[in-house]
């Protein structure tokens, strides 16, 4: 009989749909997985076990994570929940603020940030504006347009009525008060305190009286008092509704969309990100028009790229000109892929693509440009890993580990592998015991919203750690009685102590108690990575359909940094021991083993049947797998 010996030195392919099972041609195929659950894939090609969770603090519910970064200090974690911002610097709050913003709205909101302040939009609610002046005084305001000596305020205007439709008024002075009268129904109630202009002249609404006429104050002295069908009114206002998208492009401000104009796009005039004001179309000066097509194009997002890129309900567009200007402007429909309605989730920049969420399920799309055809393109991240994508909710790339997260709408994470110059672009799956709600990476670090039991917390992902939910604590002299475990009271907790798996123990009073004093402990929720090959195609095993009998008769696992190895190659899952590691004192962490790992194989299968071997493994510890090498014989 002859003899195989098949090796995957990869997993770059990551974790492939079940619907590929039988692509035993594709290169995805000998690279991928049939499951990769609480690993992450290395852009070289092996895979880690995840990080652990370290517990930072509780939560009042769900809502929004958001990465500030600072010019003079440490980067902070700004967490939106129900009418609430709380501010986090280096895992400690620092400040709490309310907010307008109930929980459902959350799931709208897009931001961008300009220097030391970031500014929030949501479509029913006026923009906002975060910020730290000096020391640590945390503030909440409206996003202020910039105003005149003459009190002109310099934010977008449109006429919402019709094009015929006038309006009069009864007097011309500046700082007099005056009765605006329209020939058709166009005041509304909470029109009061929004500005109008009559002829370019500003005007700002006291009071209505009825849906033709209103009382108004003149902040610009009119022209005269004749009746015009040149007249607008503020753009964005409580009946109007607020911009949807916001970003920093080429020196402006830009707004995208909004509940009354869904497919305009508003820049302001460069160097002055909060002046809107058209003037005479000058270079500089503010630019304002919409997106014409056949479709709906309800703007989702806009993101400052190579151009001005606009994420609509229909389809990807870009905004060019060198730089823009109200005379040099273009604008060019690119694919048809659309955004999500229901939900916002802000696209993200990874090596030069724009990463985005479509309108379709089960897809993650990049927004590339060719430089062949000078045009954008839009492929699916996500074509080999489908089923893994299900309603994302929130995103974030941490681009020191290359990893994008993308939160699901199920509670897991699922987290792509991104290394461009290498081709790679591999999935695997995060889970917890819980939900995970939101992600942000500041700076360095991997911040999560994660529901467990009824409570939210705020969680990072940490290296030191192998266990969820966790705290990590070190004590000068070896104790037995831990505490700090509040937000896991009533619970049993797996324990790492003094590098040793602990039996684990239960959190009474926020504490618990190890049968042995310990210098350093490690304490929280278990679980488990999950490492399933795609069946084998060994040899013989080709388009001709035939599939040979396998006897597989061992497989090396190559290991680096690995404290546990839990195997089952058919007869159920076993801990292999690893030799003995050369010391008797452990730190905080288990001990590792870095080498190969041989495990012997008894009985036949078909190379197409099921796998020949899978890891999981719930032990806490270090984990890391660089290769896998199957040898067997054949047989017809």
């Amino acid at each position: 009989m002859p003899r195989f010996c098949t090796t995957q030195t990869s997993f770059a392919g990551g974790e492939l749909d079940p619907r590929l099972g039988a692509r035993t041609d594709l290169r995805v195929y000998a690279q991928g997985a049939a499951r990769l659950r609480n690993v992450i894939i290395h852009p070289g090609g092996g895979l880690s076990r995840r990080p652990g969770l370290r517990h930072v603090d509780t939560v009042a519910g769900g809502g929004r994570l958001i990465a500030m970064a600072m010019t003079t200090t440490p980067a902070c974690l700004l967490v939106l929940t129900d009418r609430h911002l709380a501010v986090y610097r280096q895992g400690a709050p620092v400040a709490g603020l309310a907010t307008p913003w109930t929980d459902e709205q959350l799931r709208h909101i897009n931001y961008t940030q300009t220097a030391d302040t970031v500014l929030i939009v949501h479509p029913d609610v006026a923009p906002q504006q975060v910020g730290c002046g000096d020391g640590e005084d945390w503030h909440l305001q409206p996003l202020r347009f910039r105003a005149t000596e003459a009190g002109r305020i310099r934010q977008p205007h449109h006429k919402f009525a019709d094009a015929a439709v006038t309006l009069s008024a009864s007097g011309t002075a500046a700082g007099a008060t005056i009765t605006l009268t329209a020939s058709d129904a166009v005041f509304q109630t909470a029109h009061v305190g929004t500005r109008w202009r009559l002829r370019d002249r500003e005007v700002e609404i006291l009071s209505v009286q009825s849906p033709t006429g209103a009382t108004a104050m003149i902040r610009e002295a009119l022209v005269d008092t004749a009746s015009t069908r040149d007249w607008t009114e503020q753009a964005f206002s409580a009946v109007r509704g607020w911009p949807v998208a916001i970003t920093l492009h080429q020196d402006r401000l830009v707004f995208g969309g909004s509940r009354a104009l869904p497919n305009r796009l508003w820049l302001s005039r460069t160097g002055a990100p909060f002046d809107f004001d058209l003037g005479e179309g000058l270079d500089d000066q503010a630019i304002d028009f919409p997106l014409l097509s056949d479709e709906n194009n309800s703007i989702r997002a806009v993101v400052s790229g190579r151009h001005l890129q606009v994420f609509t309900t229909g389809a990807e567009w870009m905004v060019t000109g060198s730089p823009l200007s109200p005379a040099r402007i273009q604008v060019h429909r690119q694919t048809r892929v659309g955004s999500p309605a229901d939900r916002t989730v802000a696209p993200v920049m990874v090596d030069g693509a724009t990463i985005f969420i479509p309108r379709h399920d089960g897809q993650v799309r990049e927004f590339l440009y060719a430089d062949v055809e000078q045009a954008y393109q839009s492929p699916d991240l996500a074509l080999a890993s489908a089923h893994l994508v299900d309603r994302p909710v929130d995103m974030d790339y941490d681009h020191q580990r290359r990893l994008l997260h993308v939160v699901m709408g199920n509670g897991t994470v699922g987290t792509l592998t991104v290394y461009r110059v290498e081709s790679v672009a591999a999935w695997s799956l995060q889970q917890t015991d819980g939900q995970f709600l939101a992600v942000a990476v500041v700076g360095d670090q991997v911040y999560a919203l994660v529901a467990r039991a009824g409570q939210v917390h705020l969680e990072a992902f940490d290296d030191r750690l192998a266990l969820d939910a966790a705290v990590f604590q070190e004590a000068g002299t070896a104790q037995a009685l831990w505490s700090g475990l509040g937000h896991l009271e009533g619970r049993t907790v797996a324990v790492v102590a003094d590098g040793s798996v602990r039996p684990d123990a239960w959190v009474a009073a926020g504490a618990i108690t190890l049968a042995e004093p310990a210098h350093h402990l490690q304490a929280g929720l278990p679980y488990t990575h999950v490492i399933t090959p795609m069946p084998m195609a060994g040899p013989g095993d080709g388009a001709s359909g035939s599939c040979r009998v396998h006897r597989p008769v061992a497989v090396r696992f190559r290991l680096h940094e690995t404290s546990a190895l839990h195997v089952d190659v058919g007869t159920g899952v076993r801990a292999l021991p690893f030799r003995r590691f050369g010391r008797d004192t452990f730190g905080p962490s288990p001990p590792s083993f870095s080498g190969e790992m041989t495990v012997r194989i008894l009985g036949w299968g078909c190379g197409r049947d099921r796998p020949h071997w899978s890891i999981t493994q719930a032990t806490p510890g270090r984990f890391t797998l660089l290769s896998v090498a199957t040898e067997g014989i054949t047989g017809e």
